[in-house]
């Protein structure tokens, strides 16, 4: 249209001239001279404009029928029947066949999508036309172009800690406090009670650091705000485990809360992960996606790239649960997927991980850290250096398999608890509560090998629970096999040792339960007749080096009476927490492991 009218006004520019003269000549008059044309230019004239005109018509039409096909059709043929340069409407048939009825349409579609590099300006146009569905497979696919997704609104003031921490407290306070868990209603009371200290401390006085009653000065210049927001996110991920609790904390302005601390606190990791942790159990509800995906699925995207192991891997846990078209299965809190965390991998089995007493999820799992070494070693070493070996190196050897990372809480002793209420998970609530999870999310319905350290006493309970349960069986069916590191079947020194000092120490559950005792026997008995019935393959490893369990004590974690008796049991002169973590890809510890899985 720009160009016909663009030639239009040059052809009656050359064919109309305004003889400006007479008008200075002529003051009292207004005459418009014209200038006169020859017959045959005329007709040259009139011939070209046609010409032009007849050009222009036909490209118009020819846009129409492209523009019709492209978004009237179904798109079942190939593009080749298209009479049109394909640069200039790939990405808008892709488009179009992201939204398909047909789903393998769709994925090879998104797929396309992220793996081309070359869309130069469109990345913007695109991001405005994407529907949830894409949005959501662009951001699980690997090394996907960020320019996909609209960022984030910018804060208006990146300045307000107080509105942030107020509207915390707000949020906390409108969320239903009966009918929960008692861990529930104690981190809620907690940030609570924390933040009405913060604002006492800001009027002058003391603060009481944690809940626990301990006062200290506090400088009455500054309130330490971001241990406030600590608080009041760690009662929010308790909150948001409670699916009736899901929908009022987006209802009450949650998401846009939300967005506004993790942009506030770009700086600090931790706040960013309990963020994005909350973000992945609202991902559970589905019909929370489509809030969810318009505020949060830039972030995520951006997040999964991060070289931070940890961050990537909340980041996602929250996508694999919003991605309904190639995800069936639902990660609770504290199920995390190490590998593959995109979309296109065959899976073949599954290999859990399950950490032991102070451990987690991904600090367990990592290589040894290496303090006396050469510099050229120590060199080496920060290149080849992995924060969780299972997602780098057992991934890398092993692509076709799903790796996952249990998480829970425990302690050595109720005075380091995070929560009165864990004193009552025992060994059989924990089997109960991690078998429910594990069945969410697809554990049992392929091949499954469990690596379990220090605590795979809950491995097998779990399996026991499994074999009295029905809807368990193919769990326990498909158990291949079992790898322990340093797991003290029979009992260990250290419990006897908590426990002789108990009016100290008070310890723990878990502690507890690893004291030898009538339990610990039939748990074990139960646990080899099952092995030997399925024919379950088990490797153990044990540490020969005595642990470091205080400022001077120095204990070995598991005696040799306390081995397994069933398996391949292989020693190594390493102590109990470093028993898990490989110095080299091509160590001993690493290459046997591999083998074993394999």
């Amino acid at each position: 249209g720009c160009l016909f009218i663009t030639y239009e006004v040059a052809a009656l520019d050359k064919a109309i001239t305004i003889d400006t003269s007479a008008v200075v000549k002529e003051k009292y008059k207004s005459y418009i001279y014209l200038k006169g044309v020859s017959s045959e230019e005329k007709d040259n004239f009139a011939a070209l404009t046609q010409k032009a005109r007849k050009e222009l018509h036909k490209a118009a039409r020819r846009f129409l029928e492209v523009s019709s096909w492209l978004f009237q059709q179904s798109l079942d043929e190939h593009f080749r029947h298209v009479d049109a340069d394909p640069h200039e409407v790939a990405l808008w048939v892709l488009l179009k066949k992201a939204k398909s009825a047909n789903k393998a349409v769709r994925l090879q579609a998104v797929q396309e999508l992220g793996e081309n590099h070359n869309w130069h300006y469109q990345y913007q146009t695109a991001a405005q036309v994407i529907d949830q569905r894409t949005a959501v497979g662009l951001a699980r696919t690997p090394q996907v172009d960020l320019r996909f997704f609209r960022p984030p609104p910018a804060l208006l003031n990146a300045q307000e800690d107080v509105s942030a921490e107020d509207g915390l407290r707000q949020l906390l306070g409108s969320l239903p406090q009966s009918e929960v868990d008692k861990c529930v209603q104690y981190f809620t009371s907690l940030a609570l009670r924390e933040s009405t200290q913060s604002l006492a401390a800001q009027r002058g006085g003391l603060w009481c650091f944690g809940g626990n009653g301990l006062p200290y000065a506090q400088s009455l210049t500054s309130v330490p705000s971001e241990k406030v927001e600590s608080f009041c996110l760690q009662a929010l991920v308790q909150h948001s485990k409670v699916q009736s609790h899901c929908g009022p904390i987006v209802k009450n302005g949650g998401l846009h809360l939300l967005e506004k601390i993790f942009q506030l606190r770009k700086d600090s990791l931790k706040i960013q992960r309990n963020i994005v942790r909350i973000i992945g159990n609202l991902a559970i509800n589905e019909s929370l996606h489509q809030d969810i995906v318009q505020s949060w699925v830039s972030v995520l995207a951006e997040m999964m790239q991060s070289p931070h192991v940890m961050q990537a891997s909340h980041a996602a846990r929250a996508l694999a649960n919003l991605d309904r078209e190639t995800v069936m299965e639902k990660y609770q809190d504290g199920i995390y997927v190490l590998h593959p965390q995109t979309r296109g991998q065959d899976i073949k089995a599954d290999v859990l991980f399950i950490h032991g007493i102070l451990g987690a999820a991904f600090k367990t799992w990592r290589q040894k850290d290496r303090s006396n070494s050469s510099e050229d070693d120590d060199m080496e070493h920060r290149n080849d250096y992995t924060e969780c070996w299972p997602k780098s190196w057992l991934a890398a050897d092993c692509p076709n398999i799903r790796v996952l990372s249990v998480d829970y809480d425990t302690h050595l002793s109720d005075w380091m608890s995070k929560c009165p209420a864990e004193d009552q998970k025992s060994l059989a609530y924990r089997s109960q509560e991690l078998l429910k999870k594990l069945q969410q999310a697809g554990v049992g319905q392929r091949p499954v090998v469990w690596v379990a350290h220090s605590m795979g006493l809950l491995v097998k309970k779990m399996l026991l629970n499994a074999a009295e349960d029905p809807n368990m069986q193919e769990l326990l069916k498909n158990t291949k096999g079992i790898l322990f590191y340093s797991v003290p079947h029979r009992g260990t020194y250290m419990a006897e040792y908590s426990i002789n000092v108990r009016y100290l120490l008070f310890p723990s559950i878990e502690v507890r339960e690893l004291c030898r005792s009538p339990a610990l026997c039939n748990l074990n008995e139960g646990f080899l007749n099952i092995v030997k019935k399925r024919d379950i393959r088990v490797l153990s490893r044990k540490g020969l080096s005595k642990t470091i369990i205080g400022p001077m004590i120095k204990i070995l974690v598991v005696p040799t009476q306390s081995a397994l008796g069933i398996g391949e049991l292989i020693e190594v002169d390493v102590d109990h927490l470093n028993i898990c973590k490989p110095e080299k890809k091509n160590s001993f510890l690493y290459r046997r492991s591999l083998q074993f899985i394999q």
